[in-house]
């Protein structure tokens, strides 16, 4: 496992890593759906999804995307994120640009914020396209979904707080003192 590039402060690693733990419940909850354990929805609901069928697919690639994406925000505090791993054609043991990454992250981070707070207002709206039947009367399904998504209201918050970080220490100007090179050793 890689260290933390060394001039990270515990914060940005923390947020970093919390960038994880923020997509994991929401992942969780829709691989229990696609699993058709009951997460609120009845058999008629999970029809409507698709599952058991191409509906189980989106949900596990929805959850990977998601934790995936989350991971790459680990890249603006390991050193993997300041030079391509070996691994990697052609870019291996290159640095990664600086300006590239930033753009990336910061057009991610702005989305995610504006997706999330969409979703939070629009969350009372969100059953009202399924037909009737689809969802179990219990209010108890419905709060367990809230928990879960709620984490992802952090997700873009802390993605643009360590992306500033990254864009302040590798922009600054300063040559960092430890030597990066890809992950495994020299390319």
């Amino acid at each position: 496992m890689t260290k933390t590039v060394p001039g990270v402060p515990r914060w940005a690693n923390l947020a970093a890593h919390a960038t994880l733990l923020t997509t994991l419940p929401s992942g969780l909850w829709r691989i229990a759906m696609g699993l058709g354990i009951p997460v609120g929805f009845t058999a008629q609901g999970l029809t409507e999804f698709g599952i058991p069928g191409w509906g189980t697919a989106y949900v596990f690639g929805l959850s990977l995307l998601a934790e995936t994406l989350a991971f790459l925000t680990l890249g603006l505090v390991r050193p993997w994120g300041e030079v391509w791993p070996r691994w990697i054609p052609v870019l291996r043991g290159r640095r990664v640009p600086p300006l590239v990454a930033i753009a990336l992250a910061a057009a991610g981070a702005i989305a995610l914020t504006v997706l999330s707070v969409q979703a939070l207002f629009g969350w009372n709206e969100a059953g009202s396209s399924m037909s009737p039947g689809s969802w179990e009367d219990s209010p108890v399904y419905g709060i367990v979904m809230a928990v879960c998504y709620a984490p992802l209201l952090l997700w873009g918050p802390l993605l643009a707080v360590v992306t500033v970080h990254y864009a302040r220490r590798r922009l600054s100007g300063e040559r960092p003192q430890h030597a990066l090179e890809p992950l495994g050793g020299r390319a």
